[in-house]
């Protein structure tokens, strides 16, 4: 239990410290940003011949054997 506590002290320190750090910062627009006007003539793309691999997925079934194990807790607790 006193590590989940400790856990939860954590996560609600993160929290706190992420909503103080948001709450510091004030952004106000003053003025609206424009792109500039561009205008292109000519030109061309360049072309490519591109060979790739393939990958070739597949799936079968398959049996596992899977060790039992037999836990035994310390008598004193």
């Amino acid at each position: 239990m006193g590590r989940a506590v400790g856990w939860i002290i954590g996560l609600v320190i993160v929290v706190a410290v992420a909503w103080i750090a948001f709450m510091m910062v004030d952004v106000d627009v003053t003025q609206e940003g424009q792109l500039p006007e561009v205008s292109v003539s000519g030109g061309q793309m360049p072309e490519a011949d591109v060979n790739v691999g393939t990958v070739d997925v597949g799936s079968e079934q398959r049996t596992v054997e899977v060790p039992s194990i037999e836990v035994n807790p310390p008598a004193d607790n």
